[in-house]
């Protein structure tokens, strides 16, 4: 696959800084620098950890959302309640993100508080922390990878056409696929076996499975007490104030998370085999704007420097990516400017829903291919047959 781009200087991987001329530039071709390279360019300061700078988000996140729930219920109003559930969702997301950095280790270079802070905030969520934890490494040891990649793989052309219809619809229809998250953690993807929640999974080393069994028990914990409350204060009422919160968190993750990897306006590869490595697969993420949610989300729509290095603090993301740009060159792909709602992501998701929908079942460099037949119904099939 290749795009047409202006030439830049040949410290990007471009032939010649006077030269005026378009150029085909295919992303998928080996970078002309090392990840050292990055590495270098990024200021040191981009690599300091504060816990007390970390812990002021969480304490901003969770003062935020008591705040937003006992106005809900003091006021407890149906003009007042959708307002609730966008911006509630919106802060469980903000929380997940701040999770998430304690997973990576980027919230502190405290073991101890890392694991503390990510129980309570993911347990908060119903997401069981070092489950999650464990398969997102994954996710970042082979970004990228056909079959080693764990979050939002792309399905084999023979594995796909195994599917039922009826899943292939659910798969690929928004927007069902922006709930999936719950499911993913239970049964993970099509052609993966294995649970976030059970410490005998193939997902974890025999080592891990009492870190699993904790986390286990601490969602447990959160669901029982979900429960309670729906004894206590009726089932209505918990689903107004966490419910659907959560639907909308949830949203947020999937939607997020598949943008991060997925619509780009020119296709990028998948690799397999030898041509992939560690900085190929890290290239073909996407930094996204997300408007006036860019602070709230905690910057994770600067992403391809969170890829390469997710030991970088959220809130050197931006510092950090500012410097390596110029290392990047063309394999950087600058994030469309966002007005206040990032409503033109929207449409780079439901296009890529539905045309990216399985990869060739061989090759080392795939890219993306559409299934024409999809959203045909049987009796169309028949008269196109």
């Amino acid at each position: 696959m290749v795009v047409a781009m202006d030439q830049r200087s040949n410290v990007n991987g471009d032939t010649g800084a006077g030269a005026r001329k378009e150029e085909r530039f295919d992303p998928s071709a080996q970078p002309p620098f090392k990840i050292g390279d990055i590495r270098a360019a990024i200021p040191k300061h981009c690599w300091v950890k504060s816990p007390l700078r970390s812990m002021s988000y969480v304490v901003r996140d969770i003062c935020a959302v008591a705040a937003l729930a006992i106005a809900a219920v003091y006021f407890d109003s149906w003009i007042l309640w959708p307002l609730y559930w966008a911006a509630q969702g919106t802060l469980f997301w903000a929380i997940f993100v701040l999770g998430h950095d304690c997973g990576h280790g980027s919230f502190s270079d405290i073991p101890l508080l890392n694991s503390v802070v990510g129980h309570i905030l993911h347990s908060f969520i119903l997401v069981p922390y070092h489950g999650w934890r464990i398969s997102h490494r994954t996710h970042h040891q082979n970004h990228g990878h056909v079959e080693n990649d764990e979050s939002w793989v792309p399905l084999p052309e023979k594995l796909y056409k195994t599917l039922p219809h009826s899943t292939r619809m659910l798969r690929y229809t928004v927007p069902l696929p922006m709930l999936a998250y719950p499911i993913y953690l239970w049964y993970r993807s099509p052609g993966k076996e294995g649970s976030h929640f059970n410490p005998y999974s193939g997902l974890f080393a025999p080592s891990e499975r009492k870190l699993i069994a904790t986390s286990t028990t601490c969602w447990s914990i959160m669901l029982a007490t979900l429960v309670f409350l729906s004894f206590l204060v009726g089932p209505i009422t918990v689903l107004k104030v966490y419910g659907v919160p959560y639907i909308i968190f949830v949203m947020w993750l999937d939607a997020v998370t598949y943008l991060h990897h997925h619509g780009h306006d020119e296709k990028l590869p998948w690799y397999r085999g030898k041509e992939w490595s560690y900085l190929r697969g890290g290239l073909t993420t996407i930094d996204r704007d997300y408007g006036i949610f860019n602070n709230i989300h905690h910057d994770i729509g600067t992403h391809v420097i969170h890829h390469l290095f997710p030991q970088i603090p959220h809130y050197h993301l931006v510092d950090a990516t500012k410097a390596a740009k110029h290392v990047l060159g063309r394999y950087y792909r600058e994030p469309k400017t966002s007005g206040a709602i990032p409503i033109h992501l929207v449409e780079s998701l439901v296009a890529s829903i539905k045309k990216d929908h399985y990869v060739s079942d061989t090759g080392d460099i795939v890219f993306y291919e559409t299934d024409p037949d999809l959203y045909v119904y049987a009796s169309d099939k028949s008269k196109i047959n």
